[in-house]
């Protein structure tokens, strides 16, 4: 990547319902990643719906392939998932499944990224189990969590119009796209003046 490369941010997230809560948390967080200069893609909606991963009986599907080809690209990862029955969706949990086929990469897996996380759930205890699940599994990927994980509590409303409507929930979503892009700028800049 040269200086003038931007930075990749990759979203991976939200729900099959067009303008759910989550699918709203990781734009406004993808839109905070661009401000700070990163070009950025998102896996959400209908692009979740894969084909269920099994490494023995692999499906060739467009949308697994373009997830996969976006995560090798990508210098930073934002995944944001709903908490349902206080663990993550199927649906981004089938999805991070894929970064399977990464495992004899040059950079296996999350292996030197900056991962960001967003939970947006109905009652803070699903908030918390899906946000240490969620953690957990970046860890295993070989990702480093960002310092701060974003917790939404949509027991009452938290978005209008695309926008979040409490100051402090955009905050949270804009700390971790933050964090997401420095830690990739570093590690860029540590990679290419060795």
């Amino acid at each position: 990547m040269s200086e003038t490369t931007p930075l990749r941010i990759v979203g991976i997230g939200g729900t099959t319902r067009a303008g759910s809560s989550c699918e709203t948390a990781l734009r406004i967080a993808l839109q905070a990643a661009g401000k700070a200069g990163a070009q950025t893609e998102i896996i959400a909606g209908d692009d979740l719906v894969l084909p269920m991963y099994s490494p023995e009986n692999r499906v060739e599907d467009a949308r697994s392939e373009r997830l996969v080809k976006l995560l090798r690209e990508a210098d930073g990862v934002i995944i944001a998932s709903p908490g349902y029955h206080g663990s993550l969706s199927g649906l981004v949990k089938n999805a991070l499944d894929y970064t399977e086929d990464m495992r004899t990469d040059n950079r296996p897996y999350f292996e030197g990224r900056a991962v960001g996380s967003i939970v947006c759930a109905a009652g803070w205890q699903a908030v918390g189990t899906t946000l240490t699940t969620l953690r957990s599994i970046i860890h295993a990927l070989r990702g480093w969590p960002t310092p701060v994980g974003a917790g939404i509590n949509t027991a009452t409303k938290q978005f209008d119009q695309g926008e979040a409507i409490d100051p402090a929930v955009a905050a949270q979503l804009r700390l971790v796209a933050q964090q997401v892009v420095e830690f990739a700028r570093m590690r860029v800049a540590n990679s290419t003046a060795g």
